[in-house]
């Protein structure tokens, strides 16, 4: 299984939300080469670490695609891109952010990419719809399934679910 994470808490130019951009952007991954198998629902989350900013709106894909992990890596980062996405400031607010959770339960540790994704342990707005979409996947280092890595996190605000259509 492949695993990609998928937020916005700004919206990109020509975009009414960050929830319109993240929709936008599922909708633009096929003409990449990145078919959306299945995905989560939509979640709102605080940011990490907390700030100012607005709040996120998460969900979690399950991908088919032909493309190794680097060209993966790579095509997602150009999606990022296409929707406004700058980078700069680490944890700045942005207009959409695709990251590679996990690709078949490969691993990699190289400066270009790290697999599995080296925080996704510690993220509840990550784990919280991994656990809705696939709760029996195992970290492939951890050994740990989506439920028990999200039953060991600290108590925290829990990322709310935001019902949409589609």
């Amino acid at each position: 299984m492949i695993l990609v994470g998928i937020g916005s808490n700004l919206a990109a130019p020509g975009y009414e939300s960050p929830l319109a951009t993240a929709a936008a952007a599922l909708e633009r991954l096929p003409s990449w080469g990145i078919e959306v198998v299945r995905r989560s629902r939509w979640y709102l989350s605080e940011p990490v670490p907390r700030s100012d900013q607005p709040w996120f709106v998460n969900a979690v894909l399950a991908v088919a695609t032909r493309l190794g992990p680097a060209r993966l890596l790579d095509r997602l980062l150009s999606v990022e891109a296409e929707f406004g996405r700058s980078r700069g400031e680490r944890n700045a607010a942005r207009t959409l952010d695709l990251d590679l959770l996990d690709y078949g339960g490969k691993m990699s540790d190289t400066v270009r990419l790290v697999l599995p994704h080296p925080r996704l342990q510690e993220r509840r707005f990550v784990l919280a719809p991994l656990c809705e979409l696939a709760p029996e996947w195992r970290h492939p280092l951890l050994g740990l399934t989506a439920e028990e890595l999200l039953g060991r996190l600290p108590a925290a605000a829990q990322p709310v679910r935001v019902h949409v259509d589609g």
